[in-house]
């Protein structure tokens, strides 16, 4: 796959939007903007573990019926989900029917609840990893990075689950803790524009 992807009206996007007709929107619209928002942040940490060995397309498609099925990842009411709520789920042909993914999610929803007390806002905590370095200055060339090794870390001796370096570099690329549309790419300027207009949570 190449790293730029030119359409037929010559909009040029990163390679990999070429490879899904539903990777479009996505990457136009959603990958790589920043997000504060502690439900969104926590949908994005779930389908991102969900993804684990999968393709993405696979979780995309089924975006709205994860959505449907944890509650619109309102971590307070995951958090309430019982051995009841996991034999439902995997009953569910809407999601990914992984045990061990579900009952991670209903963890990380009990862990989230803690969080929270502690430290604010998912938002808060989560943010509080960025880089350094806003813009990449070689996009897509890393599946690591110190901070996403030191969130799985600090992640894990929380209690939470299903978030390793890996998974958590992906969503720090998705959710915009830094810009990784390649150079050229129609998106890179308008999450650069996002970015300046974000209220970061842990701004002074």
């Amino acid at each position: 796959m190449t790293q730029i992807f030119t359409d037929k009206t010559g909009n040029v996007r990163c390679g990999w939007s070429e490879s899904a007709p539903e990777f479009i929107d996505y990457h136009d619209n959603e990958w790589g903007f920043p997000s504060n928002d502690d439900y969104h942040l926590f949908e994005k940490l779930c389908l991102e573990s969900f993804q684990s060995g999968l393709s993405w397309r696979t979780i995309l498609v089924k975006r709205e019926n994860f959505r449907a099925a944890f509650k619109q990842f309102n971590f307070h009411e995951v958090a309430l989900f019982t051995t009841l709520d996991v034999a439902r789920l995997l009953q569910d042909k809407g999601i990914v029917r992984n045990r061990r993914k579900i009952e991670a999610v209903i963890n990380n929803a009990q862990r989230a609840c803690e969080l929270i007390k502690t430290e604010g806002s998912l938002a808060q905590y989560l943010w509080g990893y960025q880089p350094a370095t806003i813009l990449s200055v070689d996009p897509q060339s890393a599946t690591t990075s110190a901070e996403s090794i030191a969130l799985s870390k600090d992640l894990k001796k929380r209690g939470w689950k299903f978030l390793g370096p890996t998974t958590l570099y992906a969503f720090m690329q998705s959710m915009g803790f830094f810009n990784d549309h390649i150079e050229g790419c129609m998106t890179r300027e308008k999450v650069t524009k996002a970015y300046s207009e974000f209220t970061h949570p842990n701004k002074k």
